[in-house]
């Protein structure tokens, strides 16, 4: 079949620089904080590193989409105002000139998402680029426990496992295991890839997460995947047998391993350190008994290090009420409410289970785990949603003037439109006398 000669082309497929700057944005998100590394990286390197990852994904993501074309997308609109909220909140300075760097690189990672929005089709171009770079991270994760298992489980972390290589803590390790371990079993179940290459990224991604003791990142992967694979439960078989096999494996570790699995869940702490979620629940207690104005109840402190007091807060409602407010929460709520929807009014598919999995991931992690008020791998996480949850552009016509075409016959007795010429009004009045 032919194209229609006034029909706009098709856009070509996604880019392979398109995948350079996801990567890029995976880069920036590692942070610069965390363990001791085998080679004393400096702090100030490290953040060179990030930001200029950060600085040219901006940049590659200009250039291949200078025309500057974008898909409307609730979700990066509401991270837009969240970023405009950042920014009246961190001008008085409170949070020190460190709170508008943070707006600047929060306003970078946004922005670059405007412009990646042109190739969010709903398709599953953007997962694989998020499995690889992940995996490379925890390639360098890996590389690091095989050249000095020491430093990369040290006893300051009780014996979990940390990135040796480039710092990473134990959380940071398992969130990114547990996020390509249910993005590759959803595409196993899709048929989007084999079972072989599937196995070289969940088994040893599945040895990490072990190690790393990581709770939240478990339980985010488990319940996520359950959510996930139940969207696809009335429309795939494979679904199906994956979890009947899934329950009755659960079932059976659960009897026979139950003392392990204890041991392992309590990492060897005490019923009391459990129980406060290994203090974290006395900095939120003291946060939320500080005594705060109007402004800062509306606007918060500013952008700052997720911390209160010097301790981490470590959850990320509670992060955004201090450093953006009320308002901040509630920009937060409304994107994640927004992308539970549509999740949920879309029908069954592949795409919907992956997003549904991330969507449910974060909100599982956040409270635990400080990202959803600034540029972090899980606004990232969230943004892979988005453009799992993005309807497929469609060709449109070009527009024309009215009444500019009209029909003529062809030899093969087919018509074909061509332009109207437009006659002057003087003229038409010409000819009508």
């Amino acid at each position: 079949m032919g194209t229609r000669p006034d029909a706009e082309p098709r856009p070509a497929g996604t880019p392979k620089i398109v995948g350079v700057v996801w990567g890029l944005l995976v880069l920036n998100t590692l942070g610069s904080a965390g363990a001791k590394t085998i080679v004393q990286l400096p702090r100030s390197l490290i953040q060179m590193v990030t930001m200029g990852a950060l600085v040219a994904a901006f940049a590659l993501a200009l250039a291949v989409n200078l025309r500057l074309r974008i898909r409307a997308s609730a979700y990066v609109l509401l991270l837009t105002l969240l970023l405009v909220l950042s920014v009246i909140s961190s001008a008085d300075l409170e949070s020190g000139f460190g709170a508008l760097f943070r707006c600047a690189r929060l306003a970078l990672f946004v922005g670059t998402l405007w412009l990646l929005s042109r190739w969010w089709d709903g398709g599953l171009t953007f997962v694989r680029h998020h499995i690889r770079m992940y995996f490379a991270v925890l390639g360098s994760v890996a590389a690091g426990l095989l050249i000095s298992p020491g430093a990369a489980m040290p006893e300051l972390y009780g014996g979990r496992l940390v990135g040796a290589l480039w710092p990473l803590t134990p959380p940071q390790i398992g969130q990114y295991a547990a996020v390509i371990i249910g993005l590759t079993v959803l595409l196993v179940l899709g048929r989007r890839t084999d079972r072989t290459s599937a196995a070289v990224v969940i088994v040893p991604s599945l040895v990490l997460l072990a190690l790393t003791h990581t709770r939240t990142a478990t339980l985010g992967l488990l319940i996520g995947l359950v959510l996930a694979i139940g969207s696809l439960i009335l429309t795939s078989a494979a679904a199906r047998r994956f979890f009947t096999w899934a329950v009755l494996c659960a079932v059976v570790a659960a009897v026979g391993f139950a003392s392990a699995l204890q041991a392992w869940f309590l990492r060897g702490q005490s019923k009391e350190n459990f129980s406060n979620l290994t203090g974290r629940a006395k900095v939120w207690d003291a946060l939320l008994a500080a005594p705060r104005s109007t402004s800062e109840q509306l606007f918060g402190v500013g952008l700052g290090d997720k911390s209160f007091g010097g301790l981490p807060i470590d959850n990320s409602w509670l992060a955004v009420y201090n450093e953006q407010g009320l308002i901040g929460v509630t920009l937060v709520a409304a994107f994640i409410i927004v992308l539970g929807g549509v999740a949920l009014l879309r029908p069954p598919s592949l795409q919907r289970a992956c997003a549904i999995f991330l969507i449910s991931y974060c909100a599982i992690a956040s409270y635990t785990e400080a990202g959803l008020g600034d540029a972090s791998p899980y606004l990232l996480h969230l943004a892979l949603a988005a453009s799992l949850l993005a309807v497929p552009a469609t060709a449109t016509p070009l527009s024309t003037r009215e009444g500019s075409t009209s029909e003529v016959s062809t030899s093969e007795g087919s018509t074909s439109e061509v332009p109207r010429r437009r006659i002057p009004r003087w003229a038409q009045r010409s000819e009508v006398t």
